[in-house]
């Protein structure tokens, strides 16, 4: 059975570290030293490094790493540079099996936050016991997405729209502890929203416990996420209202909510 656990960096990412007969994967390193002293605790061998996107907060960790684990393998997308001079490129639809873990992904590309930005996809049929898997990077938030730093809104919402559609039990893995601050935002959109509510006392335990609020899953995101609720009614009345403009179409409506929780 696969162990999956966070490995704290910086302010407030998470390094996501998938363990398995002491073989173990990671995805979005952006610091080196957390996670070997991970690994040389629990005495696991690295075998692959997965990144969903280029910024430093999510590679900058994989020189060191490969340097002190020249057979771990990584894999990165094909639309974006590189981590290292060795990784694989991957593509939206590629297949990624990871044999020592039992479990094979399928590619996502999901454009927005920046242009070739993917995400990590698995029903995880092997274990039929246990729910599909998403390592969605800075794409989807538990209770927020990501800022639009070199895509457009379109991109931003087809993707998440397309995260919308997996299995409502598929645990979401983010790469920040930002949940806090957004389900505060999404609060101010939604008041009326009974789930939220509920949720963001969930949180407040969590976070005065020191325990991530991660993983979400699709079906609480669908239910307390304001990014992918955005062609209902009392939240686009919200966003109108907010806006002071008419926004008759779902994608004017989606481009004004990220634009105010930029402000927020």
């Amino acid at each position: 059975m696969v162990n999956i656990s966070p490995i704290c960096a910086f302010q407030d990412n998470y390094i996501w570290l998938l363990e398995n007969n002491k073989h173990a994967v990671v995805i979005d390193p952006g610091q080196a030293a957390p996670v070997e002293q991970v690994l040389a605790e629990r005495g696991l061998i690295l075998t692959d490094i997965l990144i969903t996107h280029h910024h430093y907060d999510h590679t900058g960790g994989v020189q060191a790493l490969v340097e002190n684990w020249p057979q771990a393998k990584v894999y990165a997308p094909a639309d974006e540079p590189l981590p290292c001079s060795t990784a694989v490129a991957l593509n939206d639809g590629d297949t990624l099996t990871l044999s020592e873990l039992g479990l094979s992904f399928t590619v996502m590309k999901v454009p927005g936050h920046t242009l070739g930005h993917i995400a990590f996809y698995t029903a995880n049929e092997t274990e039929p016991a246990h729910p599909p898997l998403l390592f969605c990077g800075d794409t989807l938030f538990s209770g927020g997405c990501g800022r639009l730093f070199e895509g457009t809104p379109q991109q931003m919402y087809d993707s998440l729209q397309r995260f919308s559609t997996l299995p409502d039990a598929t645990q979401v893995y983010c790469t920040h502890e930002y949940t806090q601050a957004n389900l505060a935002f999404g609060y101010a959109v939604e008041p009326s929203n009974k789930a939220l509510q509920k949720h963001i006392q969930t949180v407040a335990k969590c976070r005065q416990q020191g325990i991530a609020t991660l993983p979400s899953t699709i079906g609480l995101e669908k239910a307390i996420n304001v990014f992918l609720r955005s062609d209902l009614t009392n939240v686009k009345a919200s966003v109108q209202a907010h806006a002071g403009d008419p926004l008759p179409e779902n994608i004017q409506v989606f481009a004004a909510l990220r634009r105010w929780k930029d402000d927020f």
